[in-house]
């Protein structure tokens, strides 16, 4: 069953957790504290890492230098310099011992250890022995791994079967998956045909490109555009500044403006705020003359600006701050919690 989702709090400096209805269910004491996410959160105690659950139980059979999100019932946690596995009662499943960890995927998880990488089921034995010099997760049967400075495909077994050719390579995101030669990304689809020859330039900070609502930011002569995952532009790149697709609509920059547009290319939204943020159920956070409200998808106003700051909508509630305090408000703008 997933649980009832839980809002960080603030009060007084510390940290603790609220429900959907503003009822305060693990009591501000923590200075730092992540969101929770899949059942747990992080909170953090003498710089060290540990896992506390919607019931406000902290799992400090050890102490952690930092624990990664739970995927197929275990995370990453590093002690000292070290990777190992725990699960979601908090016991160390996998021994810290490897150089490098990625969450679970399709029931393998890619590690490092002395330079060569390799992938560990969950019980901590290798499926694959070390012997690539890199290695990414799977995804829809295949996986990316490098030999020497060239990266390809493998299947489970561990064989190639889209040959390295390439400088990097991401995981399959759906049918295709995202290479780079020469600094330059293009897109293969599962039997290793060039789709998109590598053309883009990774934006300014952009680690990996990936795909929203089937489209992915594309990034060239100083400018931002869209492609679809067949490969085709869909969206020119013509704005100073653009994020990825929620609910239909991405955020753009024109001169100094935020707007939206849309999949089909058009302004559904003309740039005429200073600032704003994604679509998420529903609305989406836009600042105007220094005042931060939330906009419906037609560009109306669904609350007025009034805030200092404010996050995106998610379960039903949004933060914002007034005059430095934090608030938890819904769709229709009623306070449902607000900081002392």
């Amino acid at each position: 069953m997933t649980p009832s989702p839980l809002f960080k709090i603030r009060r007084r400096g510390f940290l603790g957790f609220m429900n959907a209805s503003g009822e305060v269910v693990i009591e501000p004491q923590y200075i730092e504290a992540t969101d929770f996410h899949g059942g747990f959160a992080r909170v953090r105690l003498n710089d060290r890492w540990v896992l506390l659950d919607t019931l406000g139980r902290l799992y400090v059979k050890r102490l952690y230098r930092a624990i990664g999100l739970f995927s197929e019932g275990l995370a990453r946690v590093q002690v000292v310099r070290r990777w190992g596995f725990v699960n979601e009662r908090g016991d160390e499943v996998i021994a810290a011992r490897f150089d490098r960890a990625d969450d679970f995927s399709e029931g393998l998880a890619a590690v490092e250890i002395e330079g060569r990488a390799g992938y560990i089921d969950s019980s901590g034995r290798f499926a694959l022995p070390p012997h690539y010099t890199a290695a990414g997760a799977f995804k829809g049967g295949l996986a990316p791994a490098a030999v020497g400075d060239q990266c390809g495909f493998i299947a489970p077994h561990g064989e190639f079967v889209i040959s390295p050719a390439w400088d990097v390579c991401q995981p399959f995101d759906g049918p295709v998956a995202v290479v780079l030669k020469d600094r330059r990304w293009g897109l293969i689809d599962r039997q290793g045909v060039v789709r998109l020859a590598p053309q883009f330039e990774l934006a300014p900070n952009q680690r990996i490109v990936r795909f929203q609502e089937g489209m992915a930011l594309v990034f060239g002569g100083g400018k931002y555009g869209f492609i679809t995952q067949e490969g085709d532009i869909a969206i020119a790149p013509m704005f100073d500044r653009a994020e990825d697709f929620g609910q239909g609509l991405a955020l753009v920059e024109i001169n100094g403006a935020c707007g939206y547009v849309a999949l089909d290319g058009r302004l559904a939204i003309l740039p005429k705020f200073e600032r704003a943020g994604t679509f998420s159920e529903g609305l989406a956070p836009a600042q105007n003359n220094g005042r931060w409200g939330y906009l419906r998808p037609d560009g109306s106003w669904a609350i007025t600006p009034a805030f200092d700051a404010a996050a995106s909508f998610a379960h039903g509630l949004a933060r914002v701050i007034v005059g430095g305090k934090w608030r938890y408000i819904t769709p229709e703008g009623e306070v449902v919690w607000q900081e002392d």
